[in-house]
């Protein structure tokens, strides 16, 4: 009996030193959806194990929802990938469900604040959309414009204006936790509130890049009147603002350490800015326990002063050059009757990649 207790005490604390050392590995994220591949509607389920007790309970409120969740998640993942695609960090992620963005997904860096900014708005701008579409029985276009205007203008609100406050509500509660953003009267910020804070800038980023679209009715193409409509920016558009968002974003300070300056503790953030506790690494060499890939073989360009020039992009470890051969059709002709004809062109180019 005793032999058995012991045992079971083993097993305890094996767990307990599991939990502590690799939390990531204990929990998966949502944000896999983003990775997976774009499958039919009917192999995502409310019970997927990728969502967390809170978000499988409102996904069963609203099952309609969950294509729009994969959708948004692919968004931002692919848009991410986009922005960053020539920087240290590319945005990499893993196919492991517990792992999507690896250690960048709880590093309280740079990277962690525009991972939950872009995801946020990812979700705001799919289930819009879906809105918008008619895709949505609880949602639909935003009716609150329609039939206002200046009439001695010549336009009118009408159309299908973008809804987007259904959408920014459904990503609040499916991403945020339940606590409040206390940070400004306690001093400092977890990261729980960091990352609040970021989904709602990025939630922010949505209405903030809306446009307004008007389209021309009259005799013979005359402008006489027009109809207008707010829409959602394109993603690309929102990925950039996130990205200048990213560039500009504050350092605060971290409630869990006890040392903060004051100046640190009084600071006002702006809702619209994106914040981080901890400075990023480097990203030039690889560390497999952090998930950071490293730079080493990543394609570089020789001539450019930018983040993807050899010197940068490579952290000063030099360059290879390797001459690669292309072959592609060129000079193709229409022949009658009837079919295309085109020569074999060949070129040389040289690729650098990093060392």
């Amino acid at each position: 009996m005793e032999t058995r207790s012991s045992g079971v005490r083993h097993i305890c604390a094996l767990t307990l030193l599991l939990v502590s050392v690799c939390p990531l590995c204990c929990r998966a994220s949502w944000m896999w959806l983003g990775v997976t591949s774009a499958g039919a509607p009917e192999q995502l389920s409310c019970g997927d194990p990728v969502l967390s007790a809170r978000q499988r309970e409102l996904c069963r409120r609203k099952p309609f929802l969950l294509p729009s969740v994969r959708d948004g998640a692919q968004l931002a993942v692919s848009e991410c990938q986009n922005q960053f695609r020539q920087e240290r960090w590319n945005c990499s992620t893993s196919r492991e469900p517990t792992a999507v963005f690896g250690h960048e997904l709880t590093s309280g860096t740079k990277e962690t604040a525009f991972i939950y900014a872009v995801m946020a708005a990812g979700l705001v701008h799919s289930v819009t959309r879906s809105c918008s579409q008619g895709n949505m029985t609880e949602c639909g276009c935003d009716a609150r414009l329609r039939g206002g205007g200046t009439a001695p203008e010549g336009w009118h609100w009408g159309g299908c204006s973008d809804h987007i406050e259904f959408g920014t509500w459904f990503s609040r509660k499916f991403m945020d936790d339940s606590v409040k953003n206390m940070s400004t009267s306690r001093g400092g910020y977890t990261l729980s509130t960091m990352n609040q804070h970021n989904s709602g800038a990025g939630r922010q980023a949505i209405e903030r890049t809306m446009s307004t679209d008007c389209r021309c009715h009259g005799i013979s193409g005359s402008c006489a009147v027009k109809t207008c409509w707010r829409s959602m920016a394109p993603f690309k558009r929102i990925g950039a603002y996130l990205k200048e968002r990213y560039e500009q974003s504050v350092q605060v300070s971290d409630r869990s350490r006890r040392k903060m300056r004051k100046k640190d503790q009084r600071r006002p953030v702006d809702k619209h800015q994106l914040i981080y506790l901890n400075k990023s690494p480097n990203y030039c060499l690889e560390d497999r326990r952090r998930s950071i890939a490293g730079t080493r073989g990543r394609r570089c360009n020789r001539t450019s002063t930018g983040p993807d020039g050899c010197n940068l992009l490579c952290c000063g470890r030099g360059y290879n050059t390797h001459v690669v051969r292309n072959i592609q059709r060129c000079e193709c002709k229409f022949v009658w009757c009837c079919y295309v004809h085109c020569r074999r062109c060949e070129s040389m180019n040289d690729m650098h990649t990093c060392k």
